[in-house]
């Protein structure tokens, strides 16, 4: 029987290959161009090396909390807290702003803390 594991209580992690990038006018997130296909497009087309992908401010808070150290019940706490009615409704807006973004591969999952 395979476990389940409860998702409030497990803490997302960037993974090595995308990078937050803030500046004042906007957050991008810079997703790093991998497969051997895009490999030869950025060496021999010339194409960037990162995908630039622009965040709206609650994209740019919960993919900056997104090192660990909290777990998704903690971010939609601070969400809402932060960002109050804009954020409603906080947590099924975060699990699939967190789903879409998993898919893509940007994240990955440390598991429930004991």
């Amino acid at each position: 029987m395979k476990k389940r594991h409860n998702l409030l209580a497990m803490s997302p992690v960037l993974t090595a290959t995308v990078r937050l990038d803030r500046s004042e006018e906007a957050s991008i997130l810079l997703v790093e161009r991998k497969s051997w296909l895009e490999r030869l497009s950025v060496r021999f087309l010339k194409q960037p090396a990162y995908f630039r992908i622009r965040l709206d401010d609650l994209g740019t808070q919960v993919l900056s909390q997104c090192t660990g150290n909290q777990t998704v019940q903690e971010i939609a706490e601070e969400l809402g807290t932060r960002f109050g009615e804009a954020a409603e409704p906080v947590l099924p807006r975060l699990v699939k702003f967190l789903q879409i973004v998993e898919e893509h591969g940007w994240i990955r999952w440390e598991k429930e803390k004991r």
